[in-house]
């Protein structure tokens, strides 16, 4: 999807998320967050152009390009802080337990009463790329799933994907997002499917927290397809199919 198109979706669906915001307050929102106040990052290998809006304290403002640490995601104006940075920071991969490992892939868990720091920078760096949805400061009551890349340097960010840690709702994922350059790469369904695994290990019933963002819904719609065109697959013959207003919504949103 080109930016073009998809800032013609968030048009669209530009009340999707803010469901609560009179409409006075809905125009304020747009005018406020609809020009960009960093233009760009630094994160790893990778230079990205941000999509949205994010809530940075103000002395960053007028900074077009923030330097991200790819381990800590502390935020710096300069690279020159950055690589001071880097020599004195002694993170190899997120404050987490290691919770899932497959070849150079490795899932860790992320307190965010524990991390606070750490889980205030994911939301920041999230919210350059997600319209709807995050959170900044109220980190700890969540968790925060962050997958990674390994290599001979550390464990790099790839994406990740937060829940609430008592969700009354049952909800199973709060936030999802795969940083642009590793998107069409298949990790938005594993993030999706690690969800849904964490929630069979505690013996529940899980779904994503809604309403989706505009790349959450195409995320989910095609992990759906794929689940069930696998069972599909493995039928032969006659087979009905009892759709439940859940996946009704998520396919034909």
């Amino acid at each position: 999807m080109t930016r073009h198109q998809k800032r013609k979706i968030d048009e669209t669906h530009v009340e999707q998320g803010h469901e609560e915001l009179d409409a006075a307050s809905l125009r304020e929102h747009e005018e406020f967050t609809k020009v960009k106040n960093i233009a760009k990052i630094e994160l790893g290998r990778y230079e990205i152009d941000t999509w949205y809006f994010s809530p940075f304290p103000p002395e960053y403002n007028d900074c077009p390009k923030l330097f991200f640490c790819e381990f800590c995601l502390n935020f710096m104006k300069r690279k020159e802080q950055l690589q001071r940075h880097m020599k004195k920071c002694d993170l190899k991969h997120p404050p987490g337990d290691e919770i899932y490992r497959s070849g150079t892939l490795s899932m860790f868990e992320v307190d965010g009463k524990k991390n606070k720091v750490y889980g205030q920078n994911l939301c920041y760096l999230a919210k350059l790329f997600l319209d709807h949805k995050t959170l900044y400061y109220d980190v700890d009551l969540f968790l925060f799933y962050v997958l990674c890349e390994c290599d001979d340097r550390g464990c790099h960010m790839v994406g990740y994907f937060s829940k609430e840690k008592h969700s009354e709702e049952s909800y199973n994922l709060a936030c999802i997002l795969t940083l642009p350059p590793y998107q069409r790469k298949g990790y938005g369904k594993f993030l999706i499917a690690f969800s849904y695994e964490l929630s069979k290990k505690e013996g529940k019933v899980g779904t994503p927290e809604r309403p989706l963002s505009d790349l959450g819904l195409l995320s989910y719609r095609g992990y759906w397809t794929r689940v069930l065109l696998e069972i599909l697959k493995k039928h032969k013959g006659n087979i009905s199919i009892k759709v439940t207003p859940f996946y009704l919504d998520i396919l034909f949103f």
